[in-house]
């Protein structure tokens, strides 16, 4: 466990040197790098593809006759 945090926090130093040695992105910069870290871990064991997005939650189809009913009312 100590692994994967030293791993992130030196990933999260370099984003932070990419980035132009900015304060105040600290917690920007942890979270980009835990997520290429943990990402990259996921990827090794066969869980999950790099890049890869998890299904976002899609909004439900307009329902037509709901639709109509409003129209009718409204």
């Amino acid at each position: 466990m100590q692994d994967l945090e030293r791993a992130i926090r030196e990933r999260a130093y370099h984003l932070w040197m990419e980035g132009g040695c900015q304060d105040g992105q600290a917690a920007a910069h942890w979270l980009a790098a835990q997520r290429e870290i943990l990402g990259a871990s996921l990827d090794e064991v066969g869980l999950v593809k790099v890049g890869e997005q998890y299904p976002a939650a899609k909004s439900p189809k307009p329902n037509k006759a709901k639709a109509a009913r409003k129209k009718r009312a409204g």
